[in-house]
């Protein structure tokens, strides 16, 4: 009889184990994947599901139609560097080491290696990490990719190339920049955004009981503006600018699609969390045909702190966790995603002090406040000669701004103070610093706080 019941026993305890082994499989299986889109020089309203009337963007309104859309979501940065580091550390950028844009020549470094970014994260928490796309933080082994938490890597380090040669051309001497893990590869005449959805695919198709997370920094539609034929053709009748930035942007909706449609084929678009946003707003610069993109109602662009600049086109879509088909009007920033996609995967990993703040009550209910009381937003080192904004509710308060868009004169003392009510005037056109010197002050204070705190 104890024979019978000591075999009894063991077999319950082996059975409850592999009960256990079983659920702790099936748990890990069904951890999501992570696939956080950086689109580059992106205009505020340049998609079919921001309003744009010319646009042809059927995976990005997709993506919307399957997520939540944000209406008030902010770039880290108007820069591009800067607002890399926000989105991968959570952090301001001044505190992450990175308030303007970093070298794009080998051996400069950039972000500091100390900051913890998504890949750190993700890689903590058990998941594959790879980055995708543009780096352009930093061109040491350190300060590269794999020296950031990602194990694998496939892109260029510098700020931009040319998608067929994959040469740096704008500070000479011209310089190839294409890398595999730290290492030069060469693939001369490929068309770059090819090469990253390859690179995608490669990814996602790829056996692994981890999950998958993925910084896909697409190059696109950042000048040059290299749009393929079919999409040049489909344009023909716009106006230059519109007519080569439109051919690129749709380019990057095309790419877009092609992985998206990976996903659906593999069965892992359900539970892949999928977040897509620019860097900035659109370029102005002469490389950019001096426009092409646009900030609709917004005045600014890339480089300044007025809303075209930083006011950006976002969604997430996760369709086994989240609402579909909603819309969000409550701020947001981009630093704000890693404390929010650490919450919705419920991965377990120490973070540091950060600036962001988690999202995920926001995404689940339409009613429930932005996290953020106010945000500093500043664009340079030194804080007595950087550009720097405050928001708090619908208050807006710029210091020593430009505006990259020139779409209204700014006088020496808009330039030093501009403060607007963005409920009243969304186009910011009215500068209320004279008349509303409390607020002014109040802003002021908020600012000089932040400084303090990054001492």
């Amino acid at each position: 009889m104890l024979k019978l019941f000591l075999q009894s026993r063991l077999l319950f305890a082996l059975f409850s184990l592999s009960a256990l082994l079983w659920t702790s499989v099936e748990a890990r299986a069904e951890r999501p994947n992570v696939l956080v889109i950086y689109s580059d020089d992106q205009g505020t309203i340049d998609a079919g599901c921001y309003g744009s009337d010319d646009l042809t963007t059927p995976a990005i309104d997709h993506l919307a139609e399957t997520g939540i859309r944000f209406t008030q979501m902010y770039a880290p940065s108007c820069i591009c560097s800067a607002s890399r580091a926000g989105l991968l550390t959570g952090r301001l950028p001044v505190r992450a080491g990175v308030p303007a844009n970093v070298s794009s020549k080998q051996g400069v470094e950039g972000m500091p290696a100390s900051e913890v970014t998504l890949g750190d994260v993700f890689k903590q928490a058990g998941y594959r990490t790879a980055h995708v796309g543009k780096w352009h933080l930093g061109y040491t082994p350190a300060t590269m990719p794999l020296g950031q938490g990602f194990d694998s890597s496939f892109g260029h380090m510098g700020g931009c190339i040319d998608n067929y040669s994959h040469f740096f051309y704008w500070n000479g001497p011209n310089r190839h920049d294409l890398w595999r893990d730290g290492k030069e590869v060469f693939h001369d005449g490929q068309f770059f955004p090819d090469l990253l959805v390859d690179e995608m695919q490669r990814l996602l198709t790829e056996k692994s009981e981890q999950p998958l997370f993925v910084y896909w920094a697409i190059n696109v539609p950042h000048y040059p503006y290299q749009g393929t034929d079919k999409w040049r053709k489909h344009y023909a009748d716009l106006e230059t600018p519109r007519r080569e930035y439109a051919a690129f942007v749709s380019t990057l909706d095309e790419k877009l699609g092609e992985v998206l449609a990976t996903l659906e084929k593999t069965g892992q678009r359900e539970n892949t969390i999928v977040v897509f946003q620019s860097d900035h707003g659109h370029s102005t610069e002469e490389r950019a045909f001096f426009g092409g993109g646009s900030a609709g109602p917004y005045r600014g662009a890339k480089a300044c702190l007025f809303e075209g600049g930083i006011r950006v086109p976002s969604v997430i879509s996760w369709p086994a966790g989240l609402p579909q088909g909603e819309v969000r009007d409550q701020m947001a920033v981009g630093c704000d995603w890693l404390p929010t996609l650490v919450e919705l995967t419920k991965v377990d990993v120490d973070l540091p002090l950060l600036d962001g703040k988690d999202l995920s009550a926001v995404l689940k209910d339409a009613d429930a406040p932005s996290p953020h009381e106010s945000f500093y937003w500043q664009m340079g080192a030194n804080p007595q000669r950087a550009q720097w904004a405050v928001r708090k509710g619908d208050w807006k308060l710029l210091g020593n701004c430009r505006d990259t868009s020139q779409s209204a004169p700014l006088t020496n003392d808009d330039k030093r103070a501009f403060l607007v009510n963005l409920r009243e005037d969304e186009g910011e056109r009215n500068n209320l610093a004279d008349t509303r010197q409390d607020v002014v002050q109040e802003l002021q204070q908020i600012r000089e706080d932040v400084l303090k705190s990054l001492k």
